[in-house]
């Protein structure tokens, strides 16, 4: 396995199987958080080899940040890559997405108060708005690098030409947005080509699409209209079925590796020459666990090629967005 691995043009190295956080302090994304269990959580990473701890502002609007923080009180900060992201702007008592310089820049100063450290290891932009020029928004970015308060420049959720437009000066080092197995449109319409040619790490977020590339769901399941999953195409039918029929195929897989089918799917993302490192989300210590051991799963090029063949048909179906981009 690739490991450790280099973000983009800068000089941060992580070990490419991170820990999404956003159920770490996230209340106003998950029901009944404990804050113990969250800090617990990512100590639990950071115990069993997993060094990228990515969070954002928007996870509890800062109470992710903060717990981190407190996490990593007693461990060795600069073996810990802290990646968090901002752009959602309270002020006017609604939510709006904002990229102004002078914004991002106070953003970046009160994420750092926030997690109790000097520097942030990866910035990202969280979403674009519809008015800043994203270069003059990662220009900012790339002044607080200068001033050491940042050491890597990310973008998340950019179209491939607002990721063009961000790159203009050549400051972005890493971009993060939704890709999985079943959600494969960057591949098809050209966006992970353009980071590979140049040298922009990718990172996707929900690599196992809500559950589905675990193993855990049936044909049979049902989801009530209260249910955000009935919201999500990837739980209609048919569509459904064809993505559990694929999950079936990687299940030979995994009991050749006695492992788990999300163990399988994990491994594959991070064998994938055009990703640079995964970040599965958790919401206990002991499904850390269970990713933690991905990386001691070494996929043949048999095994690799009958992945991604079982999910060769979702390149061809545009699938959409989980996540919608807040306005």
């Amino acid at each position: 396995m690739k490991y450790p691995v280099t973000i983009g043009h800068s000089d941060v190295e992580v070990n490419p199987l991170g820990l999404g956080t956003n159920a770490v302090g996230g209340y106003n994304l998950f029901p009944d958080l404990d804050d113990q269990a969250g800090i617990d959580l990512v100590k639990t990473a950071l115990d069993n080899g997993i060094n990228l701890l990515d969070t954002a502002y928007v996870y509890g609007l800062g109470h992710s940040e903060e717990l981190i923080g407190q996490a990593i009180e007693d461990y060795d900060r600069h073996q810990i890559i802290i990646a968090t992201k901002g752009a959602h702007d309270f002020s006017t008592g609604k939510e709006v997405i904002n990229n102004d310089p002078n914004f991002i820049t106070q953003q970046v100063n009160d994420s750092l108060q926030r997690l109790q450290t000097d520097y942030i290891d990866i910035y990202y932009l969280h979403f674009p708005d519809h008015d800043t020029p994203k270069a003059e928004a990662v220009g900012a970015l790339q002044k607080l690098r200068e001033e050491g308060k940042i050491r890597a420049i990310g973008v998340s959720n950019f179209s491939l030409a607002q990721i063009k437009e961000a790159n203009a000066d050549g400051y972005v080092d890493i971009v993060e947005d939704e890709f999985s197995l079943l959600h494969q449109d960057h591949l098809t319409e050209g966006m992970l080509d353009y980071l590979h040619e140049n040298n922009i790490s990718f990172v996707p977020y929900f690599p196992l699409a809500s559950g589905l590339l675990t193993g855990k769901y049936t044909t049979d399941a049902t989801f009530p209209a209260d249910d955000i999953r009935s919201q999500i195409a990837d739980f209609k039918e048919p569509r459904y079925s064809t993505i559990l029929h694929a999950v079936d195929l990687v299940r030979p897989i995994a009991d050749n590796h006695h492992a788990t089918i999300a163990q399988i799917i994990l491994a594959w993302y991070l064998q994938n020459p055009l990703i640079t490192a995964v970040i599965p989300g958790a919401k206990n210590a002991r499904q850390v666990l269970s990713n933690a051991q991905t990386m001691k799963i070494e996929l043949s090029t048999a095994e690799y090629r009958t992945v991604e063949q079982a999910f060769n048909q979702f390149k061809q179906i545009k699938s959409g967005k989980s996540l919608k981009d807040p306005d």
